[in-house]
């Protein structure tokens, strides 16, 4: 895993001692900044990277200009791993690290609203996405932490495929690479 973008483009990250993790890999990383580049993401942004692991989406969006980033995870060890990658790319005043179950609480409090937000729980955690699962619970809750025309980007597997609308969150493009898919929301008025 390495950030793949400016100046520190080739930087290896840190990865945890452990099997947990999914660490996405670099082409598709590349490809998926690619699509988010057309909807002006992440340059200028605030940014939330909620089961971010080692925070390889939430590091390649500050790399692209993300103006901060707030990493939500819970495991300890993980996020043990997830600060020395932060010191090591050199984004501490730009990171606010949050030790949380995401499900429960989405992005923690805060006075300001996130225009682009990346979900990447556990595969196992995505198979439910019906009203009252835990994946739409969360959407419900990050609805109303979402900067009026903000992003949502969910990572499942490639079997899985969100519902067009959650709430106020409307599907508005489906990616698949390799056993992954993306599926990119987007906070309507409605």
């Amino acid at each position: 895993m390495r950030i793949i973008a400016g100046t520190k483009r080739g930087m290896k990250l840190l990865s945890p001692k452990t099997d947990v993790s999914r660490p996405i890999i670099d082409r598709v990383k590349e490809s998926l900044f690619s699509v988010l580049y057309k909807y002006d993401l992440p340059d200028g942004k605030i940014v939330a990277d909620l089961f971010c692991g080692v925070g390889s989406l939430g590091l390649e969006a500050l790399r692209r200009g993300a103006k901060i980033v707030t990493f939500v995870e819970k495991d300890p060890k993980i996020i043990a791993t997830l600060e020395a990658n932060i010191q090591k790319t050199g984004f501490a005043e730009e990171s606010k690290v949050i030790r949380s179950d995401a499900f429960k609480i989405g992005v923690p409090a805060n006075e300001q609203q996130y225009d682009l937000v990346f979900v990447d729980p556990p595969y196992a955690d995505t198979t439910q996405i019906g009203d009252g699962s835990p994946l739409s619970e969360l959407l419900a809750i990050l609805t109303n932490q979402l900067a009026p025309d903000g992003t949502i980007v969910v990572r499942t597997s490639k079997h899985i495929q969100l519902s067009e609308q959650y709430g106020q969150l409307q599907v508005i493009e489906r990616r698949q690479w390799g056993t992954m898919a993306v599926t990119i929301l987007q906070k309507t008025n409605k």
